[in-house]
C-alpha cells in the first residue's frame, strides 16, 4: 500500500470544479480522469480543512442554560475565551434565545459592529451570529434543544500542529455504481453523535451494490430536495488503517435509480481533528464487514475523538 500524503505546501492542480461530491459519471469516464478529479477534490478539502477558521480552529464547546454567562479570558469567567479583553461581556441566555451584551470599552464586536446588546440565535432559524475580539470569534450553535457557544481561534493547537492528510492510493475499483432503492417518503434514520444524543433525520433511500459475491448497502442522509446524499459508514478498517468512528462520504442524487459511490473520496469527520466538535456516527446499517481501502487514512496527529471517549 504506497500513501499520497498531502503537506502544507500543496502542489496545486489546474482542475475545474469546486463542489464536495463527484463531478461527473464513472461510467465513460476514464481513470485517470477520475484520479485526477480525485486529487483535485483533496487539494481542495485540505485547503478548507485548514481555513483560519475551519474546524481545525475550535477552541471551546460550552453548553449553556438560562442564565448569565460571563465571556472573557480571565480565569474567573464562566466562559473562558483563549486571548482578547479579561471580560469580553455578558451572554444572556433564556428560552432558547441568546443575546451578547458588551463589557463597556471591551472592543468586542457583533458581526463587525460595536453594538449594545444583539441576539446571537434567532427564533427564525437564520445564520448564527460571529462575536469577535483580536483573532477569537465565537457564535451560537443548537444541538438537540441545547444552546452551546462555539469558539474559535486559527492559533487553535490542531491547526497550529496540523501535520497534514493521507490516503490510500486511488483505485477505480472503489467507484461503484449502485442501485438506489427508495424508502416511503418522510422516512427517517436515527443517528447518533459523539455528545450521546439521537437525531431522527432524513432518510431518502439506500445505495445497494454488490462487491466480489457479496451484497452490501448504505443507508443515505437526506432528502430528495438536497444537492447530494450524506453516507456516514464504518468498515473493516476503522479503527485500524482508518479513523475509529467511522468515515463520511457525499454523493450526487440518484439519476434512474443508480448512484455513484467512490470512496477515495471517503474522508474523517471533523472529531478526528478536534476534540470540540459534535460529529454524528455511523448507524448499525452502515458498519461494513467489508476492508473499504479506499479513501483517507486515520489522522496521525494529535487531538480529536476516540473510540471509548467519555
Amino acid at each position: 500500500m504506497r500513501v499520497l500524503a498531502i503537506s502544507l505546501v500543496a502542489v496545486q492542480f489546474l482542475l475545474a470544479g469546486c463542489g464536495d461530491a463527484f463531478e461527473s459519471e464513472a461510467e465513460g469516464t476514464s481513470a485517470a480522469e477520475l484520479e485526477a478529479a480525485v486529487i483535485d477534490w483533496r487539494e481542495r478539502r485540505f485547503d478548507r480543512l485548514t481555513e483560519p477558521y475551519g474546524w481545525l480552529s475550535l477552541v471551546g464547546l460550552d453548553f449553556v442554560d438560562d442564565g448569565v454567562w460571563r465571556v472573557g479570558s480571565d480565569d474567573d469567567m464562566d466562559i473562558v475565551m483563549p486571548t482578547g479583553p479579561g471580560h469580553w461581556g455578558d451572554l444572556h441566555v433564556e428560552a432558547g434565545v441568546a443575546e451578547f451584551e458588551p463589557a463597556p470599552g471591551s472592543d468586542v464586536q457583533v458581526d463587525g459592529h460595536g453594538v449594545e446588546r444583539a441576539r446571537l440565535h434567532p427564533a427564525d432559524g437564520d445564520d448564527p451570529v460571529l462575536v469577535s475580539a483580536d483573532t477569537v470569534r465565537f457564535q451560537i450553535i443548537s444541538r438537540d434543544g441545547a444552546l452551546a457557544v462555539r469558539t474559535r481561534w486559527p492559533e487553535a493547537e490542531p491547526r497550529s500542529g496540523f501535520v497534514g492528510l493521507e490516503y490510500f492510493d486511488f483505485d477505480p475499483d472503489w467507484v461503484i455504481e449502485a442501485d438506489f432503492e427508495y424508502h416511503e417518503p418522510g422516512t427517517t434514520i436515527p443517528i447518533a453523535s459523539v455528545l450521546g444524543d439521537l437525531l431522527d433525520e432524513p432518510n431518502l433511500g439506500r445505495a445497494v451494490f454488490d462487491i466480489g459475491e457479496r451484497r452490501f448497502s448504505l443507508e443515505a442522509v437526506g432528502d430528495e430536495n438536497d444537492e447530494e446524499l450524506f453516507i456516514i459508514f464504518a468498515d473493516r478498517t476503522s479503527g485500524r488503517e482508518t479513523y475509529g468512528l467511522g468515515r463520511f462520504l457525499y454523493a450526487d442524487q440518484p439519476v434512474e435509480g443508480r448512484i455513484t459511490l467512490d470512496f477515495n473520496r471517503a474522508y474523517n469527520p471533523p472529531c478526528a481533528f478536534n476534540e470540540f466538535t459534535t460529529c454524528p456516527l455511523p448507524p448499525p446499517e452502515n458498519r461494513l464487514d467489508i476492508r473499504v481501502e479506499a479513501g483517507e487514512l486515520a489522522y496521525q496527529g494529535p487531538g480529536g475523538w476516540q473510540p471509548g471517549d467519555p
